[in-house]
């Protein structure tokens, strides 16, 4: 799954009428309908919209016949594999009315020609383990962290006979995170994972 890095536009005519997309990556609902209350125009007879943020999926047709407008724009936000993310149409009228599968065309099309233009990166999820580990392989564990990209460590407290670490990483990484920490501290150190 990807999400955008930044708001994009992408606007096209069809048949006389205009239509503008606009999308942005939303971390939540709430600043997914904060984007589309921000991006839907005064001046557009219509502002239909999709979005998507994990497991909640809305949309809405404003005033377009029902499911030719909203779940084509939603459907785009899938088929271009994306996720926290808001897009909204706005449409112009141009005089030539386009039908159903018309509006579904164009509403999908501008969605689905606006998240291609855009620039985006994979979503990663992330896991934080807490490592207890003896000083002697602190520095260790700590240099071996340059084989797990993206990964953060910091220092969340000490004991008699080491030290503690808060590591996050990707989440697909913890498996080999887990076994070389094993390997390094010989079956001394404990790695668990934190509540989230």
């Amino acid at each position: 799954m990807f999400t955008l890095i930044r708001t994009e536009r992408f606007e096209q005519d069809i048949k006389k009428s205009r239509f503008l997309a606009q999308a942005a990556p939303a971390d939540s609902e709430e600043e997914a309908r904060r984007f589309i209350a921000a991006s839907s125009l005064p001046d557009a007879g219509h502002n239909c919209w999709a979005l998507r943020v994990g497991d909640v999926y809305r949309f809405s047709d404003d005033g377009e016949p029902g499911g030719t407008a909203g779940r084509p724009i939603l459907q785009a936000i899938e088929g271009q594999e994306m996720d926290r993310v808001a897009v909204v149409v706005s449409r112009w009228f141009g005089g030539i009315l386009l039908g159903a599968g018309g509006l579904v065309r164009a509403y999908g099309g501008t969605a689905a020609g606006c998240l291609k233009a855009a620039a985006r990166e994979p979503i990663v999820a992330y896991a934080t383990l807490s490592v207890a580990c003896g000083f002697a392989e602190e520095a260790r564990i700590r240099s071996s962290l340059g084989g797990f990209p993206g990964t953060r460590v910091e220092t969340t407290g000490f004991t008699a006979d080491g030290v503690q670490l808060q590591v996050t990483l990707p989440r697909d990484q913890t498996d080999a995170f887990t076994r070389l920490v094993t390997d390094i501290s010989r079956g001394q150190a404990v790695v668990e994972r934190a509540e989230e």
